[in-house]
């Protein structure tokens, strides 16, 4: 079992409180920035807790989880203020990777069958503060539950009542226990205040787990440093792409140092040649690339890298490295996500330039309810056009439906990147 660090947060009154239970302690970092901080520093999925006081309150606490698993590079695991299946629902659209029911709730409780067969088992874990909870729902945990928070001292026994894997609630407060407790045979995670401290580097805490025996989550790799083949300096170049629409970011050179660094902190590590020297990307302009996947060509001499960028992959500023032209062929790009996003970028340029005759311009100066009104009959236009054999005319209505909906995603602010990160949730 692959070992976890899962630090905490608790939203409370819109402040951020770290660690928890009675080791819980307010901190002034904002939330956004302690949670980016935990994605960038180490941390292997992030534990989020509403303890709001009132509706206000707790409308506000989603709106800054959406928030925090918009920029998190990790798993964000949600919990706190359920009391219906709405609830779980809201989480989970918030961007949650997981929610969390309280054990302690027969009203929860209630709730563990309906909502893992509505949103799925993987996206449900529930927390247990003692044996006797456990046991009293233990057939409803185990069928319908895919983790178990446990928030009481009795990591020992417990993994001899189940199979599911146990995050651990860590009261103490140093290194050396929170490696014994990832050493026991059951336990895929801790928290707590130790692991949730904000300028604790949590990748080197990693590494030193490793070295001390404990297998950390990190990337596994088909292909040692060793098997590449490499130039006289023991260097191997890597191109890199943007992992969701493979644009080319930048190239540049790796050592088996940086190979296994990237793989230990799933952030990009490289060798900077005019330096001489170990070179972490964004290590000075925060603009970090957190790895997605990896390839090695046929030759085995070149690695291909997805990244997620955060920011511009070039010194300059520039997204990619590769922003000058040196020729291009005419012809028409079909790469899908490129043309949406061609298409979308004319559509945005109509809205902030008016152009005369422009039946885009049209749309947006007769406002919403008439872009409404033409969704509405293109989505008519495709379904009768479905029962024409002719496949053709459906291929014609949904191109037309696409373009009336990116004007109204255009109306409404909604991006493609923001509906392609909605699906990859789901």
């Amino acid at each position: 079992m692959k070992k976890l660090l899962v630090p905490c947060i608790y939203m409370l009154r819109g402040k951020a409180v770290t660690g928890f239970g009675e080791t819980n302690s307010l901190t002034d970092m904002p939330l956004l920035e302690l949670a980016d901080s935990y994605s960038v520093n180490g941390a292997d999925a992030l534990l989020v807790l509403d303890f709001s006081d009132t509706e206000e309150e707790h409308a506000e606490a989603i709106g800054s989880l959406a928030a925090m698993c918009g920029i998190s590079q990790i798993p964000v695991i949600a919990a706190g203020n359920i009391k219906r299946v709405e609830d779980v629902k809201k989480l989970l659209y918030a961007g949650a990777s997981q929610v969390i029911l309280n054990g302690s709730r027969r009203e929860n409780m209630k709730l563990l069958p309906e909502v893992s067969k509505r949103f799925g088992k993987e996206k449900i874990a529930v927390s247990i503060t003692s044996v006797e909870e456990y046991m009293l729902h233990a057939d409803d945990i185990e069928e319908y539950a895919s983790r178990i928070l446990v928030l009481t001292d009795i990591e020992d026994s417990l993994p001899k009542l189940t199979n599911l894997p146990l995050i651990l609630h860590v009261k103490e407060d140093t290194e050396e226990a929170v490696f014994s407790y990832l050493a026991k045979p059951g336990i895929e995670g801790v928290t707590g205040s130790f692991i949730s401290t904000p300028d604790l580097d949590l990748s080197d805490l990693r590494a030193r787990a490793v070295a001390a025996g404990i297998p950390l989550a990190m990337y596994s790799c088909g292909v040692s440093f060793s098997e590449l083949k490499k130039d006289e300096n023991g260097l191997v170049p890597c191109i890199v792409q943007d992992y969701k629409n493979d644009e080319v970011l930048m190239m540049a050179y790796m050592n088996e140092e940086s190979f296994e660094k990237t793989l230990l902190t799933g952030k990009m590590h490289y060798f900077s040649r005019s330096r001489q020297s170990l070179w972490l990307k964004g290590e000075t302009s925060g603009h970090y690339q957190y790895v997605k996947s990896m390839a090695v060509d046929c030759d085995q001499d070149t690695l291909l890298a997805k990244v997620s960028q955060v920011g511009a992959a070039c010194h300059t500023g520039s997204r990619s490295c590769f922003y000058t032209p040196l020729f291009e062929n005419e012809e028409k790009v079909k790469n899908p996500m490129h043309v949406f996003e061609s298409v979308y970028s004319v559509i945005m340029d109509r809205k902030m330039n008016p152009k005369e005759g422009s039946y885009t311009n049209y749309l947006f100066d007769k406002g919403i309810d008439k872009i409404l009104k033409k969704v509405g009959e293109e989505n008519t236009e495709i379904i009768i056009a479905a029962k024409n054999p002719d496949p053709e005319e459906i291929k014609y209505e949904i191109s037309d439906y696409l373009y009336h909906l990116m004007v109204l995603m255009a109306e409404k602010g909604v991006t493609w990147e923001e509906i392609t990160d909605e699906l990859a949730k789901r």
